[in-house]
């Protein structure tokens, strides 16, 4: 099947029946949820602290409600019109932009406390226009991207790179801008649950590999993180603390939620 990239520009290609069938779709739901809590654990945020989040290529704003459930704001951009009329009317707590991420962010230095972005940053290498020039969009966009991010502060991008050479090349324009860190693979050696990350930091003690070709999960590549003190990611903690969190702030919101039991976040055998 062909890339999505290459059937058409994204600000064509998720017109009003794409866009509508892409929010509607229970499994991209599943899998925008799930990368998107990935990205929000990749960014290391301080614990119970809200903060302000850019989610770019924000879509209808499913990746904003994971933001939202997080106890942060955010606010969104994207270049397709269709998406973002389909966020307004599901009335996202979001603010939502229209922007071609390859003309630079138009937003003020150091307004963000991070970036998550899920499933868009292969869309950046799209030229759909004999004027776009890849490396001119590569280092507009890296360049007004590091400016908005405070000190300190992380942008995580899930994404399908078409290839490693288009990957290096991601990697070689944000580090051009002034970013450190790499990519991460979570689950490699899968070829359906394989799913790449670049974490980009913008300043601080490096502590993503720039190559994680090695790592064999995603419970491997999650052992590494620290956060800015050298400790262990508060986040991470065992499967269970995580689970049963995330299962109190759903009863919070009043929303149905499954027994605890003794089976609780038990690890499953693979055999």
């Amino acid at each position: 099947m062909s890339r999505p990239e290459h059937l058409a520009p994204p600000d064509i290609f998720y017109n009003e029946d794409e866009a509508r069938k892409y929010t509607c779709n229970s499994r991209i739901i599943e899998i925008q949820t799930k990368m998107c809590e990935r990205a929000l654990e990749l960014l290391l945020l301080p614990e119970n602290e809200s903060c302000l989040l850019l989610d770019i290529g924000c879509g209808s704003g499913l990746s904003g409600e994971v933001l939202e459930e997080h106890g942060h704001t955010w606010i969104g951009i994207d270049i397709s019109r269709a998406m973002l009329d389909i966020a307004k009317k599901r009335e996202v707590e979001g603010d939502v932009i229209l922007s071609d991420m390859g003309q630079g962010l138009p937003f003020r230095a150091g307004q963000f406390d991070g970036v998550v972005s899920i499933s868009a940053l292969q869309w950046l290498c799209n030229l759909d226009n004999s004027k776009h020039g890849l490396r001119k969009r590569l280092d507009v966009f890296f360049s007004s991207l590091f400016a908005c991010l405070r000190n300190g502060a992380r942008a995580v991008f899930q994404f399908y790179p078409e290839n490693d050479d288009q990957l290096n090349l991601l990697e070689s324009a944000a580090c051009k801008a002034g970013f450190s860190g790499g990519r991460m693979i979570d689950f490699p050696n899968s070829k359906k649950a394989r799913k790449v990350f670049l974490v980009l930091m913008t300043g601080g003690v490096t502590t993503v590999p720039v190559d994680s070709l090695a790592q064999q999960s995603r419970c491997t590549v999650g052992k590494n993180m620290k956060n800015k003190n050298g400790k262990k990611d508060p986040l991470r903690g065992t499967r269970r603390d995580w689970i049963m969190k995330k299962k109190d702030r759903f009863r919070n919101k009043n929303k149905e939620v499954k027994a605890d039991s003794k089976y609780t976040g038990r690890k499953r055998s693979r055999f």
